[in-house]
């Protein structure tokens, strides 16, 4: 069934080119669509990034948060309110099952919040999978509230000053939806918001076909303009070396999350681009500390100095990354270049078991996904290669290969051992990594990969997120790190760069440090 799909598929798409769509060859399907229900890029790049509008957006290359429907904001003396004044000329788009009747104004805002956070509301219980990114940065007790002032005004009354709360509102978790769409709709059929969206974004969904295309038309109404291609295709292509063939072949005019190999490739090919950029992303492999044997820290570091990581960068990543040793990459303000790293060294991992209690090592998983991406150019290989330092320890490993969708719900509910993963931070900010990764609330949200509370921790990312004084949070993270490192929850794999390939007729299109598509002002020529 899938061979016809892909076969349709391929036989369509010159046709469609006569309309000049955009096509993008895509590595995975989307969890869905309603984003607030998720959190992986994947699910971002189709939904939040494509469809959504946010009160503000993170600009990368200047650093700094800009407008997004909001046109202003001003915070109150003490930190703890937060007013912002909407544009008036923001349209949602209009979508075969909804027309909308009005423009996006203040109760969009609460009705989109309020889902999320406000606990009684019979809106926060329709989402199935709960809100991991809300929940995972504790914003249920960082808001007390969020009212409206007048149609065009919204205030956010928090309990105590937070030094992040701007930029997480450029998260894709936090992107407006149209409550005059949900009052249509009423809670009993709350799941269409999952698979017929309304946003205001700068296009519209047209259909979602599972493994093969999702289509989208331009939004004309969209307040940033209208974007410069008609309609906007996502070819779903798990296999990278597929993606550089239809590019080559001109039925994608961009390629995601490539290969290192196919990057080279492109560099020889004149109708071919390469656009990169430095990625505000680390590769790693989570220990589920909850799992015995891998609740002992002397098992977790064993396991880090296992595992021989120059080697692996070198097969999986081939140029294309840089050695991690922290939570997030070295650019990053607060970075702790002087903590040390867990060199390859198998005699001191048996060492470290045999002082745990395991001379003779344990068994345990593997988790990983079945195609690459740009956090994991080649997760076979690079699974091999740890279940092979692992074995010459005593360790012996099963490798588990799981699609991408099942492999994030079944990690979210904590069911693996060693799970091959990656983050991407979305505003340069270091809490980024701290508090969806390694705090408490993010173990119950799901985010947490690692499983990891521990109080001291807990305390110093609560307090980093507490004081806006630079070199105080710099001091408190660099504490945290040391936790981080000492107990050895991740294997950290690699700060990657951030690739596409695009045909050579494309213009416009740019890749975000944080992994994010922005494809309105694309174009092809």
């Amino acid at each position: 069934m899938r061979l016809k799909t892909f076969a349709l598929l391929v036989t369509t798409l010159p046709a469609l080119a006569l309309a000049k769509p955009l096509t993008v060859c895509t590595d995975a399907n989307p969890e869905g669509f309603d984003f607030v229900q998720y959190y992986s890029l994947v699910t971002t790049n189709a939904s939040a990034d494509v469809l959504f509008s946010r009160l503000v957006d993170y600009d990368s290359t200047t650093s700094k948060v800009v407008p997004g429907v909001a046109e202003s904001w001003s915070v109150s003396d003490d930190g703890e309110t937060w007013t912002f004044k909407l544009r008036k000329d923001v349209q949602f788009g209009t979508a075969d099952w909804f027309k909308p009747a009005r423009t996006l104004n203040a109760d969009d805002v609460v009705f989109t919040f309020d889902r999320m956070l406000n606990t009684q509301s019979a809106w926060y219980k329709t989402s199935p999978n709960g809100y991991p990114t809300a929940q995972s940065l504790q914003l249920p007790k960082l808001v007390k509230a969020v009212k409206k002032v007048d149609d065009n005004t919204v205030q956010f009354q928090l309990n105590y000053p937070d030094a992040t709360f701007l930029q997480t509102l450029t998260m894709g978790f936090a992107s407006i939806y149209s409550a005059e769409y949900a009052n249509k709709l009423g809670v009993a059929k709350a799941g269409d918001l999952n698979t017929k969206p309304v946003g205001s974004g700068p296009f519209v969904l047209k259909s979602f076909q599972k493994d093969a295309v999702i289509r989208y038309d331009a939004n004309p109404a969209y307040y940033g303009g209208k974007p410069k291609a008609e309609k906007l295709i996502y070819a779903i292509t798990p296999d990278a070396t597929v993606r550089l063939q239809r590019i080559k072949a001109g039925e994608c005019q961009i390629a995601l999350a490539p290969k290192p190999l196919d990057i080279q490739a492109a560099r020889g090919d004149k109708n071919l681009k390469v656009v990169e950029n430095s990625a505000f992303m680390t590769a790693f492999v989570a220990i589920n500390s909850q799992h015995k044997p891998l609740d002992n820290p002397l098992v977790r570091q064993a396991i880090n100095t296992a595992f021989d990581a120059k080697t692996y960068l070198k097969v999986v990543f081939d140029g294309t990354a840089q050695d991690a040793s922290r939570p997030y990459p070295p650019n990053t303000w607060s970075f702790d270049k002087d903590l040390g790293d867990y060199n390859y060294d198998p005699a001191k991992a048996k060492e470290l078991l045999k002082k745990a209690g395991l001379p003779n090592g344990f068994e345990t998983t593997i988790w990983t996904r079945p195609t690459g991406s740009v956090l994991n150019p080649n997760p076979k290989a690079g699974a091999e290669l740890l279940q092979s330092d692992l074995a010459k320890v005593g360790i012996k490993a099963t490798i588990k290969t799981i699609e991408w969708g099942e492999l994030i719900k079944r990690g979210k509910a904590g069911e693996h051992d060693l799970l091959f993963m990656g983050w991407a931070g979305d505003n340069g900010d270091p809490d980024n990594f701290f508090t969806p990764q390694f705090s408490c609330a993010a173990v119950q949200s799901g985010t947490n990969f690692a499983r990891y509370c521990d109080p001291q921790l807990d305390k110093l990312i609560t307090d980093g997120k507490r004081t806006a004084d630079l070199a105080q949070r710099t001091k408190i993270y660099r504490n945290a790190q040391k936790i981080i490192f000492d107990q050895a929850v991740w294997v950290p794999l690699a700060y990657p760069t951030a690739y596409a390939i695009t045909r050579s007729n494309v213009t416009g299109y740019h890749v975000s440090p944080f992994g994010r598509q922005d494809f309105a002002g694309v174009s092809v020529n």
